[in-house]
């Protein structure tokens, strides 16, 4: 995932909640990590959306060269 700034190298502990939708920053330049806040403009990478379809805690991405995202796979590993 080229042209992505990496927030962090270890993943974010989040409460999703069944049925609702959200905005993972796949870019990296958001400042409210780990949600898409729009600073993505020109960079030609978007957000992942999605809609969460059961209420669970997930190990978000915040390095952002996950191959399964929004969720951390283990690739900040490689940095």
């Amino acid at each position: 995932m080229q042209n992505r700034k990496s927030a962090v190298n270890s993943p974010k502990m989040v409460d999703l909640e069944e049925g609702k939708s959200y905005a993972w920053c796949a870019c990296g330049q958001s400042e409210d990590q780990l949600w898409c806040n729009g600073a993505h403009k020109g960079s030609g990478i978007g957000p992942t959306v999605f809609k969460e379809e059961e209420a669970k805690t997930a190990a978000m991405c915040m390095c952002k060269q996950t191959n399964n995202p929004p969720y951390c796979d283990g690739a900040h590993r490689n940095l």
